[in-house]
């Protein structure tokens, strides 16, 4: 369906009515918390408040692929954050005052540190840890330049076409054509990128591809708002081969389970305080322990 109805904006815009669509509910104009609610704390000195929506998983993939790399001291507790209104809490607003998931408190040392936008807290782990973010000048530029990257072109993706194709209450034909017409442009950066390079910085693997997979990875497979066919990715090879090579990265796999709540129940990790945790405390395996 086509809205042709004509719409002339008011000289001043007042918040008078929800906008509609999946997350009408909580969407408003103003910040802040709505409720007061303490945040948990586990033992690990880094707790990450989060949700395994791309933003998400782009700092549960670093946190793993650190602890693969042998950083102990990347361990972490993750505690799940659902949009649904928790994102509010006055705990969470204390972290992120965005109200955004992720959010990270380093509490590793004298005082905590707050990190918040998955960008930032990405760099922050790569300098932390030394690692994941290279040390030459060209490949360092090139690592941060992907990396932004995706902090520009990513609304585009969710907010722009995600909305619209998947979420927004009638189906608008020039929004769709609009924010689809500059998806495909994205996914064709980064194939002409990857048509040379292994990954997106060079030959090495970095914090820019771990922040653009779980946005044009799960896009190139089809999983990002059911528009796979309509956006015909896979005509675009390299990107393809690049998000299959990180798919199969082990570290990879189990970030992409941690806070989520959806899929397979073999495949939801809700929490995460231990490496163990993958392997006892899958929804699956919750499921069978509190049936026995």
């Amino acid at each position: 369906m086509t809205d042709t109805s004509a719409y002339e904006p008011p000289k001043v815009w007042t918040w008078n009515k929800e906008s509609g669509g999946r997350f009408a509910s909580i969407n408003r104009p103003i910040a802040g918390p709505t409720h007061d609610k303490e945040l948990p704390v586990g033992r690990h000195p880094l707790q990450l408040y989060s949700l395994a929506t791309p933003n998400g998983v782009k700092v549960t993939v670093m946190l793993e692929e650190l602890l693969a790399a042998g950083h102990k001291g990347a361990e972490y507790d993750a505690w799940l954050i659902k949009i649904d209104g928790n994102q509010f809490g006055s705990g969470f607003v204390g972290v992120n005052p965005n109200s955004k998931i992720p959010a990270l408190m380093d509490r590793s040392g004298k005082e905590p540190i707050r990190v918040f936008e998955s960008g930032s807290i990405l760099v922050y782990l790569a300098e932390k840890f030394g690692a994941f973010l290279p040390t030459d000048a060209k490949t360092r530029a090139e690592t941060f330049s992907w990396l932004f990257w995706q902090m520009g072109a990513a609304p585009y993706l969710g907010g722009g076409f995600g909305h619209f194709y998947a979420y927004a209450p009638t189906k608008i034909e020039y929004a769709i054509d609009r924010f689809a017409m500059e998806v495909k442009r994205q996914l064709d950066v980064l194939d002409r990128r990857l048509a040379d390079n292994e990954y997106l910085a060079g030959d090495v693997y970095t914090i820019a591809d771990m922040a653009v997979w779980p946005w044009y990875g799960s896009l190139a497979k089809g999983l990002l708002y059911g528009g796979g066919e309509f956006l015909s990715v896979q005509d675009y090879k390299n990107v393809q081969r690049w998000t299959d090579a990180i798919a199969a990265r082990p570290a990879v796999k189990r970030g992409r389970m941690v806070n989520r709540t959806w899929g397979e129940p073999s495949s939801q990790l809700h929490e995460r305080h231990e490496a163990s945790d993958f392997e006892t405390k899958t929804q699956d395996k919750v499921g069978e322990q509190a049936a026995s």
